[in-house]
């Protein structure tokens, strides 16, 4: 598993199709699983899964990205799992790295671009 969390200050809605198309075009074999939107009072929640193929891995990892916003402020989480082989231990992780790489890439891009 990584995980990677930031906070930051944009257009919730920009920053939602921000991330996803980075996600979807950062690998050939990433895949939108689903997701879910929840409006509260002053506050939306986005969780987004993703799938892809891991090649260092021989497998797939998924990504699971949650977005909070209130006003201007946002909130992201991705978290990754899958891609190791192991029975009780977890090794070859690479693939769970890369994966939140793009996500990461992704927040970071966003910031500077505000």
């Amino acid at each position: 598993m990584a995980k990677y969390e930031r906070k930051l200050k944009g257009n919730f809605n920009d920053f939602l199709d921000w991330i996803h198309k980075d996600i979807v075009n950062g690998s050939s074999s990433v895949t939108y699983e689903d997701g879910s939107d929840i409006e509260l009072v002053d506050s939306r929640i986005a969780v987004r899964v993703y799938e892809r193929y891991s090649m260092a891995g021989g497998n797939r990892v998924s990504m699971n990205v949650t977005v909070v916003g209130t006003d201007d402020d946002i909130y992201v989480s991705a978290i990754t799992s899958g891609g190791s082989q192991a029975v009780f231990f977890k090794i070859n992780t690479i693939g769970e790295e890369s994966f939140l790489e793009i996500c990461e890439d992704s927040v970071e891009n966003f910031i500077r671009n505000q």
